[in-house]
Formats: C-alpha cells, sequence, structure tokens
C-alpha cells in the first residue's frame, strides 16, 4: 500500500479539496499509472453532491474522476498487455466479474458486478473505489486501454466516458455513410457525437435551443442545424431520421424527436433525466419506431473507439484547467460554461 495526493470531497456541500488517499500496490495483473490528465464529467458532479442518492448513493469521502489518461510507471509480474512508458487510459469501469454472459460477450459495463473507478466497493483495500482526481491509480490490466500516440492527451480524456457514451450507440444501431443523425444538445456529449457521426459518415443535424450554437455546430461536422423551438424547422424533418442521439439531462419533450423518425428509426437516450418521460405510444406505433438508452461500452468497444479516434484524430473540445480551480469548473458547469469539457492537467496536483 503507498499513499496517493488527490482532491476529495468531505459531504454533500464539501469543496473539494486536497488529501491523500491508500492505493494498493499492484498485484501481478496490475499496471500502476501516473495520471496526466483527468476529464471532468457532468457524473462526477452528481455523485460528488449525491444527486442520484436513490440508486447510487455517494458514500464520503470520494475522489471522483473516470476520464484518466497517464503513463504506466510499474507493472505487475503477470502483465503481457503494457510496458512501463506505455500511454494508457482508464474509463468508468475498473473490475467486473469476468464470467457472467455480458463480460463473456465484452459488455462488462453491463455486469451486474461491475465496478465503478470511484464510489464503488474496493475489494482490495476495502472501503469505497477512488477516481482519477488523484496523482496515480492501480488498475488491473483487464481494464487498461491503450491511447494512440497521436492523439492529445487532454483533449483524449474525455474520451473515456462522453467518446464511449455516444460512440457505442451509434455502433450499435448502424450508423454509417448514407444514414441521417441527429444529436440532440450540443454539450459534452453532443460535440462528441457530432464529430463521431460526422467521421462515420452520416448526414448529421444537430438540434439545439440555441441559435448562437449554429455555427459551432458546423464547425464540429454538423451538416444542418434545427433550431428546436421553430416548429416549422422541426416539421421540416418528421419522419426522416434513421437514428436519433439524445444528450441532453435536462427536461424536455422526447415525443418532438420521435415524430422526426423515419419507419424502423431508433432514438436513444444517453443524458440521465431528473424526472420520467412522458412517452405517447402512437408516436412509437405510428413508424414502428423504437426508444432506447444506452450507457457507455465494454472495454472491447472502448478500445475499438479510441483506435477510431486516433484513425480520424478526433478528441474532445477542452479547456484544461489546474486541479485547484475544479470548484470553480463545477459551478462553471452547472451554468453550461465550457466549450465543451474540462480537463485537469494533473502536473498541477504533484507541485502542491
Amino acid at each position: 500500500m503507498f499513499n496517493s495526493k488527490a482532491y476529495a470531497a468531505a459531504s454533500a456541500t464539501s469543496p473539494l479539496a486536497d488529501t491523500t488517499i491508500a492505493r494498493r500496490d499492484p498485484t501481478e495483473h496490475d499496471v500502476q499509472i501516473e495520471i496526466l490528465f483527468c476529464g471532468i464529467c457532468h457524473s462526477d458532479l452528481h455523485s460528488v453532491r449525491n444527486e442520484w442518492s436513490e440508486f447510487m448513493p455517494t458514500v464520503y469521502p470520494i475522489v471522483p474522476g473516470h476520464e484518466i489518461v497517464g503513463r504506466v510507471t510499474i507493472t505487475g509480474s503477470a502483465v503481457t498487455k503494457y510496458k512501463t512508458g506505455d500511454l494508457v487510459a482508464v474509463g468508468c469501469l475498473v473490475d467486473s466479474d469476468r464470467t457472467c454472459p455480458q463480460c463473456k460477450a465484452g459488455l462488462e459495463n453491463f455486469c451486474p458486478e461491475l465496478r465503478f473507478t470511484f464510489n464503488s466497493p474496493d475489494k482490495y483495500l476495502g472501503g469505497m473505489t477512488y477516481g482519477g482526481y488523484s496523482d496515480s491509480i492501480v488498475v488491473d490490466e483487464h481494464f487498461v486501454l491503450r491511447v494512440p500516440s497521436n492523439l492529445d492527451l487532454a483533449g483524449a480524456a474525455p474520451l473515456l466516458c462522453a467518446g464511449i457514451t455516444t460512440y457505442s450507440p451509434m455502433r450499435h444501431w448502424g450508423v454509417k455513410k448514407g444514414k441521417k443523425v441527429g444529436v440532440v444538445g450540443l454539450g459534452g456529449l453532443g460535440h462528441m457525437a457530432v464529430k463521431i457521426a460526422h467521421a462515420l459518415g452520416a448526414y448529421v443535424v444537430v438540434f439545439t435551443t440555441s441559435p448562437n450554437k449554429k455555427e459551432d455546430a458546423l464547425r464540429l461536422g454538423a451538416d444542418e442545424v434545427v433550431v428546436s423551438r421553430n416548429a416549422d424547422e422541426m416539421k421540416k424533418h418528421a419522419g426522416s431520421f434513421e437514428f436519433i442521439l439524445d444528450t441532453v439531462s435536462a427536461a424536455h419533450d422526447i415525443n418532438a424527436y420521435i415524430n422526426l423518425l423515419g419507419v424502423d428509426g431508433n432514438l436513444t437516450i444517453v443524458g440521465v433525466l431528473p424526472k420520467p418521460l412522458e412517452v405517447a405510444a402512437f408516436g412509437l406505433i405510428s413508424g414502428r419506431r423504437t426508444l432506447s438508452g444506452s450507457f457507455i461500452g465494454g472495454l472491447r468497444e472502448t478500445q475499438e473507439m479510441l483506435d477510431f479516434c486516433g484513425t480520424h484524430n478526433i478528441t474532445a473540445d477542452v479547456e484544461v484547467i489546474p486541479i485547484q480551480k475544479v470548484n470553480e469548473a463545477y459551478e462553471r458547469l452547472l451554468k453550461s460554461d465550457v466549450k465543451y469539457r474540462f480537463a485537469i492537467d494533473m502536473a498541477s496536483l504533484r507541485t502542491e
């Protein structure tokens, strides 16, 4: 066991503050990683403030962070995939049972015994797992991913959540050249969805409530931008989409987008909404349409996503901050005052 510098919250109302946490010594299958960058995800904020207490209560102290990019510093004796000095990444998952049907199918994200990078029971040290707002982490090599060498590391960090969260449903529902794809919302998830759908060759339409986001959406790869409050603009696209990805986490009318789907079209939700949706059955029935959800991705698919992003030179648009500004970043995140993700430079933690 060794000590690692970190930032943690002591309660739902406490700011994140510097602390020291325990990390396990690497076992034979483990990789120890010096964390270089960690993205800030909205779920970090929800967890720190215990806003998901109904289904994922927070145990304090909490060290958030599951968009981790770093460099291997130590490998266990049985590690075969990585060596010291390799650029690697860790996403939302650090353990699963590896024996259930989901794990055998490469869908560790749906394993009933999955363990998240933070705020999950730690079978090695007891207590809870601690995330990437720290200077190092130790992870079983099965849950470590390789980062393409051409990618900007700060921009690559959010790929471990925002990237796979948008890539996975697009792959599942067959987004490719010739498909018409809608992206609802242009935030941390939405801007990644636009980049990925564009790289897959789709015709991409962004739906936003903010007319001033049009120029940015086109820059990111959208072919068209629709202001969703404009009924005429919405009506023009009725019944024409094969796939729509809804990234919005605020309350909104889902039926308006269901009606834009063509026959056998699908709308997938990836935003965590505060209240249950009201869905009109007729909108689904009238076109044999489907409404579904998606949750990150398995390890195999996440590596596929990273390799795809490496091939197409895709990273998140990030604002890099020192760890000392993380509480300020949380407040700005609540105001959507970032284009489009924060990435923490962990060199700032090592200088404290």
